[in-house]
């Protein structure tokens, strides 16, 4: 039996922080590196577990804008994986009818990593099932900034007024602007910090915390999460 109830409503969107891969390997003595490729096995993982379960639209915060920052070695081994797992597994997402698509600046990936996707993303166009956006170089921060800049822009061709900008409408300049706000997000390792992620879009999504690390986390734990999820009453700012 499913930890949740498939008679109550289900998000349609489920937008996840997958924090704790460093901790993972740290607390086995592996490599940093060790704990990505443990990792991307629970991105396999959830993403058939989000379709069993009836999930229309799956966010995975998989690189941020601040995670460049880190060791050149890292962040070297964190492409390649990326290039590795996107041409083995897609494949995979087509049988299993799910299209992947990516947000972020993705023009300051390296062009092997950005040719993969680009391959990936065209492959499983025809998918409907579940959507998996990926977030690859992405921080919410940049994004509200870059639609600013784009808005501002428009407004000065003569292309709109500021008047005609709306809250309704402003969604439509982020990256996200084909996807419904997420109705749910997920944190795994305890952290309770948002760390820059879809700041815009998650105004009124529920929040779940999950102590489990993301290399952890499995078709159970998105489970119970959407479970914890069936349990809220959610008012957006009414009675």
């Amino acid at each position: 039996m499913p930890h949740y109830d498939p008679e109550l409503p289900i998000p349609e969107h489920v937008a996840i922080i997958m924090d704790g891969n460093g901790r993972w390997a740290k607390g086995r003595g592996k490599i940093r590196n060790e704990g990505h490729r443990e990792g991307a096995k629970s991105v396999e993982a959830v993403l058939e577990a989000a379709k069993a379960i009836g999930i229309r639209h799956l966010t995975l915060y998989a690189f941020s804008s601040e995670n460049w920052k880190r060791p050149e070695d890292e962040v070297s081994g964190l492409m390649g994986l990326l290039s590795h797992f996107l041409k083995l597994k897609t494949p995979t997402l087509i049988k299993n009818d799910i299209r992947l698509k990516a947000i972020g600046a993705i023009d300051r990936l390296p062009p092997a990593s950005r040719k993969q996707l680009d391959k990936s993303i065209a492959d499983t166009a025809h998918c409907e099932s579940l959507t998996c956006h990926i977030a690859l170089s992405y921080g919410s921060r940049e994004e509200i900034v870059r639609a600013t800049q784009t808005l501002m822009q428009r407004a000065a061709d003569g292309e709109m007024t500021p008047e005609e900008l709306s809250v309704e409408n402003f969604g439509d300049y982020l990256y996200t602007s084909e996807a419904p706000d997420p109705d749910l997000l997920v944190r795994t390792s305890g952290e309770f910090r948002i760390s820059n992620f879809l700041l815009w879009q998650i105004s009124y999504s529920e929040i779940h915390i999950t102590d489990v690390l993301w290399p952890d986390f499995r078709h159970e734990n998105l489970e119970l999460a959407v479970a914890d999820y069936q349990k809220r009453h959610r008012r957006y700012g009414g009675l």
